[in-house]
């Protein structure tokens, strides 16, 4: 195989095609049609290795590409993703509070607001890990709202 320098690779092609002219004029006009196929043969080889090399650089791009964006953090951040699920729960604790109240007092009210507070909670840790750690996250700055 020939060394990856297009200018080494155009000599060496030139050498080939040399070779094969004094050949074609040491053997006669007998051996043009073998002599031209050996030399399209290796151009061809040339022009495979070329390819193949490119495939494989380009290939190797994109995998690593692929898998940088498949160690980005999943950004959080988005207005539905962090207030959404409250609301919801706020707005779905009016009822459940007063079915609890209703049924069971001020003890199922405490119960029902302890499991709505618990729910918000654990979505708050899913969404931003760094909660139970204390240390803030790589993309994060002090002023953040």
């Amino acid at each position: 195989m020939t060394t990856l320098d297009p200018r080494n690779v155009e000599l060496d092609l030139g050498k080939d095609l040399d070779a094969t002219v004094r050949a074609r004029r040491e053997l006669g006009e007998d051996y043009d049609s073998a002599l031209v196929d050996s030399f399209l043969e290796k151009v061809g080889q040339r022009i495979d290795d070329t390819v193949d090399r490119r495939v494989r650089r380009r290939l190797a791009e994109q995998q690593m590409a692929t898998a940088r964006e498949t160690r980005r953090p999943k950004a959080a951040d988005t207005w539905p993703e962090r207030y959404g699920f409250a609301l919801i729960t706020l707005v779905l604790a009016i009822p459940l509070s007063a079915i609890s109240g209703a049924f069971a007092g001020m003890s199922g009210m405490v119960a029902t607001w302890i499991g709505i507070v618990g729910v918000n909670a654990v979505q708050a840790v899913r969404l931003n890990p760094e909660l139970l750690t204390g240390r803030s996250g790589p993309d994060r700055s002090a002023g953040d709202d």
